[in-house]
């Protein structure tokens, strides 16, 4: 399985996306400077929305898709849709 994610730095506002075969290892990875892009801000990163995907370019295209989203509504909205549909 692979994961699409986005974390969420409330420190910074900031929304990072991603992708991951060990969504556990990649949070840890954000969370201890351990990456290139999340490692320049403090505080916490937050497992904010995640999708799973069979194959790893099934979660590359999507990731690439989000990506160049690069709109906080745009986050917020799919954020608010996943956790409200339970």
């Amino acid at each position: 399985m692979y994961y699409v994610y986005i974390i969420f730095n409330d420190q910074y506002d900031k929304y990072y996306v991603g992708q991951t075969s060990d969504l556990d290892r990649r949070i840890f990875e954000h969370n201890n400077k351990l990456t290139v892009y999340t490692s320049k801000y403090d505080g916490v990163w937050e497992l904010k929305y995640k999708e799973k995907f069979e194959t790893r370019s099934g979660a590359m295209l999507r990731e690439k898709f989000l990506k160049k989203q690069k709109n906080k509504d745009f986050y917020k909205g799919l954020i608010g849709a996943h956790s409200s549909a339970g």
